[in-house]
């Protein structure tokens, strides 16, 4: 049966793709429309002068001290998960909207992240998903609202499909989705050769609209970078509880959000089609301009469109 995807932009003037093109074409075509077409000007990411009250604590578990980051009141949860090139600090553009919308936002930074501390440098044999069940038991939360970026939706993904009852909604946002389909992964290396993985992290992951028009904003995020990796060799990245196919995420029974920018090289709008596609229901965002870093290059939108969401589920 043919599935039918509603697909919207967060502007109208993004330049539409051919349906003939390959994706690794529509990467090309998306990356060129990003530089030359105008659109919304990318926004300043720099922190806010003023934001909520934080609690700021650790919880012990096996192998580790997991630090996390809990705005605490009344209202509904809604945990962020960080990328690769980020910790919890990085969501200094979230936690005071979604904090003034009535949420209560909750961050944590993944073993070899952050803060957290690890007893042992060794491979990691408890998942994400895992620890974040611990914290939320621990704090006495049922059902939380999920918003992954980038690696983090592997781990909000993860989650979702291991505790479904657990689960409000998802969000996920510039995300390969941690899927393991063969064709999948090879389409990847075409997208991404191994000369991508060499350039420097705001190249990669922050558009060039982004980047001419926000310096400050720029150099913002590359400090968080460059803090977001404890010192010494970086630890061994934690296993996920499921092996993520496109077949499994077909029964993904979470009211679903889908967001990428019209500038992400790693999650260009082809891709979330592709996962659009076998999510039952999923809603989608297109943020033109923006590259793999929605959240901080574009955060008003961004806001806007998760906000609008969740108070929906």
């Amino acid at each position: 049966m043919t599935k039918f995807v509603k697909i919207r932009t967060a502007c109208t003037n993004i330049t539409p793709i051919p349906q003939y093109l390959t994706p690794l074409a529509s990467v090309a075509a998306l990356w060129v429309s990003a530089v030359i077409v105008p659109g919304i000007l990318a926004q300043s990411a720099s922190p806010p002068a003023a934001g909520p009250s934080i609690r700021e604590t650790y919880l012990s578990l096996p192998g580790a001290k997991l630090y996390y980051r809990d705005t605490g009141g009344t209202g509904v949860p809604v945990v962020f998960f960080h990328a690769a090139t980020g910790s919890s600090q990085v969501w200094e553009n979230q936690i005071p909207a979604f904090t003034a919308a009535g949420f209560r936002v909750i961050a944590f930074d993944r073993r070899g992240w952050g803060r957290t501390e690890l007893e042992d440098a060794g491979p990691q044999v408890r998942t994400a998903a895992g620890d974040l069940l611990a914290l939320v038991n621990s704090l006495g939360i049922d059902r939380l609202h999920l918003v992954g970026t980038a690696a983090g939706g592997f781990v909000a993904f993860d989650f979702a499909l291991s505790f479904p009852d657990r689960v409000r909604s998802l969000v996920v946002a510039n995300s390969i989705g941690g899927v393991e389909d063969p064709d999948y992964v090879e389409m990847g290396k075409k997208m991404r050769p191994q000369q991508f993985d060499a350039l420097p992290p705001d190249i990669r992951e922050l558009g060039p609209e982004y980047r001419a028009s926000q310096p400050d904003g720029t150099k913002r995020w590359l400090d968080l970078q460059k803090i977001s990796r404890p010192l010494g060799p970086p630890a061994p990245a934690q296993p996920l509880r499921n092996h993520i196919t496109f077949a499994l995420l077909d029964n993904l029974m979470a009211p679903t959000l889908l967001i990428t920018g019209g500038a992400d090289l790693f999650a260009p709008p082809a891709v979330l089609r592709l996962f659009a596609a076998h999510i039952k229901g999923a809603e989608t965002l297109i943020i033109p301009q923006a590259g793999h870093s929605a959240y901080w290059e574009q955060p008003d939108v961004f806001n806007r469109g998760v906000i609008d969401f969740l108070r929906k589920h």
